[in-house]
């Protein structure tokens, strides 16, 4: 889930373990997660964003998203799969209780791992 990049942009992108195993929630497992914040900072990243799904609601943060939300500097990229043929992709910068929206600019002829 998480996205490391370099001056903003997405270099990799690293999925996760959801350890809850749930359509309806996620966390991280923290043992993979301090393992990925080792190769990271090996490789000279940073973490730039987090990402997951809503199966069946809007890519928008739901209450949960905004009380785990570890950093304002962070990008917290949402897919909602509510219409599977549709899929919608938005991005947010969570700041305590203020949210605020994130142009999200996709290359198509982006290397394989890249957004």
């Amino acid at each position: 889930m998480p996205q490391p990049g370099q001056a903003g942009d997405v270099v990799a992108v690293y999925p996760m373990t959801n350890v809850e195993d749930s359509a309806v929630g996620y966390a991280m497992d923290p043992k993979e997660q301090l393992a990925l914040e080792r190769t990271m900072r090996d490789r000279g990243q940073r973490l730039v964003g987090i990402y997951h799904s809503h199966t069946a609601t809007e890519a928008y943060p739901s209450s949960v998203d905004v009380n785990l939300a570890i950093s304002s500097e962070v990008s917290y990229v949402l897919v909602s799969l509510k219409d599977r043929q549709q899929p919608v992709l938005k991005s947010y910068r969570i700041d305590g209780a203020r949210i605020t929206a994130e142009d999200v600019i996709i290359i198509e002829d982006a290397p394989r791992g890249s957004i």
